[in-house]
């Protein structure tokens, strides 16, 4: 008794400081805001005169070109940003301080003063240690930054969970960056060094499309409605002020920057790109496809959206319609009962399903692994093909971009000591996903997601045979062990075939810790 009545005790004193922290820190009003929306009279800039003559001749089609390589999807961002000569609206889920953030922050920078108009819109989970930049690129006169969902408590941060959890557990996991309404770039990558092949630790795996023609005006808009919503504050409501003499740190902040020899090459990957001058030419090897865009709207944020009404709903028909092959990459995928039945089943029913997702090695989030482990089982019954990215691979698996001569710009995910990151899928080889949404309670119930659906059969069905043929070396396959009760995970290596009888290349500890943390009611949370 005495033992309950001090947990009681100490419940409620969380409880209570929790409240009295929200009071003391409560949201500041939305408004004043500025009302502005996508500048789209740009067909006299620099990119709108590079891609007239290849849009009309292709009325109603979007171009695509697929963005594995890292580097070069590094280089691909300052492409456009440099080229942009009236707008860049940018909307990112992790924004880090390191030298890709840094470098990107002084290209903006630069570009609000030749007169561009920047929008910046953040959510603020993924804002951690940049207040500062974040401040003195909001002085600039051409330069907005809002923050999505922000929390009120800067120090410690994650404090806020504690006193506001139900609103702050809600986030825009969407990322793109659109220049002069031309161009836009979308995906799986965040603004960080382990997105873009610059880590000395962990790197990741991932996939973005560049996109020009039919899409793009629809891509200005959405962010216009992300940008005017409910949830999107401005950074000076939020963030400690600066003076506007703090906009010479960011520029001092990238010049130390480039003595680091990691920045020194990301310099020169942008200079050595075959983006850089493809694109001021228009000759991109752009495949031209019709492509829809799936957005949840922003007010999933605020919890006023109904299912049918989220991008799961239209990702769930577009997969429920596959009739012959469905290969899906996701980083973190926890199906759910209903999720691994419906795989199941389509598996039953005669589509070949293959599934890609990162092993225990590989995964940078434990909790999610532990969602998705309880559940293999049932879809190695139904004869779904599970593959583990290994976390030491040392392979790259290729999705070549129509009139591409390979690598750079066509290599899909460029794994190296990776943890996968990309999210993506092809059904019946004839259309292609890519995007930030994971299969995982998360991206269906709480945070906001954003994609393209293409129609390719190239891309698509590059895709598939990816998942068909070229895994062997860089990933696990999973399988159920002789009499179905254990699993094993085969390895092909220099050395022939070697049968794992537990999660490869793990601890005793390791996987304790997995197997308590899928004993917990925390499904919801993945």
């Amino acid at each position: 008794m005495t033992t309950l009545l001090v947990l009681v005790g100490v419940v409620a004193a969380i409880f209570f400081a929790g409240l009295a922290l929200r009071l003391a820190n409560p949201l500041p009003p939305i408004a004043p805001r500025s009302l502005s929306s996508a500048i789209t009279d740009t067909a006299d800039t620099r990119l709108g005169r590079a891609l007239a003559d290849v849009e009309a001749a292709h009325p109603g089609l979007s171009g695509i070109l697929p963005l594995a390589d890292p580097r070069e999807a590094f280089a691909a961002r300052v492409v456009l940003i440099r080229a942009a000569d009236r707008a860049i609206d940018l909307q990112y889920y992790i924004w880090r301080g390191d030298i890709s953030g840094t470098l990107l922050f002084e290209e903006l920078r630069r570009a609000a003063d030749r007169g561009v108009r920047v929008r910046l819109l953040l959510d603020d989970n993924g804002t951690g240690g940049i207040d500062g930049m974040i401040a003195a690129l909001d002085t600039h006169p051409m330069i907005e930054v809002r923050l999505f969902n922000p929390f009120t408590i800067r120090r410690p941060k994650p404090l806020g969970y504690f006193t506001d959890f139900l609103r702050l557990n809600r986030r825009m996991h969407n990322k793109s960056l659109t220049a002069d309404a031309q161009a836009t770039i979308i995906g799986g990558r965040n603004i960080g060094d382990e997105y873009f092949g610059a880590s000395t630790t962990a790197l990741f795996a991932d996939l973005d499309v560049m996109a020009t023609g039919a899409i793009v005006p629809e891509m200005a808009a959405d962010f216009d409605r992300y940008w005017s919503s409910g949830s999107a504050y401005p950074a000076r409501a939020i963030v400690p002020a600066v003076g506007a003499d703090q906009l010479l740190a960011i520029a001092e902040a990238a010049a130390c920057t480039m003595r680091d020899p990691l920045a020194v090459a990301y310099h020169q990957s942008v200079i050595d790109s075959v983006i850089t001058p493809a694109l001021a030419g228009g000759r991109l090897p752009y495949e031209w496809v019709k492509v829809a865009m799936v957005s949840d709207d922003p007010a999933k944020a605020l919890g006023r959206v109904r299912r049918h009404a989220m991008v799961v709903d239209r990702l769930v028909k577009i997969i429920g319609a596959s009739r012959h092959t469905l290969g899906l990459v996701s980083a973190y995928f926890v199906p759910t009962k209903s999720g691994a039945r419906f795989f199941a089943q389509m598996a039953r029913s005669g589509v070949k399903v293959t599934i890609l997702t990162n092993a225990l090695n590989a995964t940078d989030v434990a909790m999610v692994h532990a969602g998705y482990a309880k559940y293999r089982h049932r879809l190695l019954k139904a004869e779904v093909v599970l593959w583990e990215l290994k976390g030491e691979a040392r392979t790259d698996l290729k999705l070549v971009a129509p009139g591409s001569k390979g690598g750079g710009v066509g290599t899909v995910f460029r794994a190296s000591g990776s943890s996968l990151h990309a999210k993506t899928f092809s059904s019946d080889r004839d259309r292609l996903y890519v995007g930030s949404f994971n299969f995982d309670p998360r991206s269906v119930e709480l945070n906001t997601e954003l994609g393209f659906l293409i129609e390719s059969k190239a891309l698509a069905g590059r895709l598939q045979s990816m998942l068909d043929t070229d895994l062997a070396t860089g990933a696990y396959r999973v399988v159920l062990a002789p009499g179905g009760r254990r699993l094993n995970w085969i390895e092909q290596g220099d050395g022939g075939t070697i049968i794992h009888k537990r999660e490869p290349r793990t601890g005793p500890l390791q996987r304790a810790i997995i197997v308590a943390l899928s004993l917990l009611p925390i499904e919801w949370l993945l």
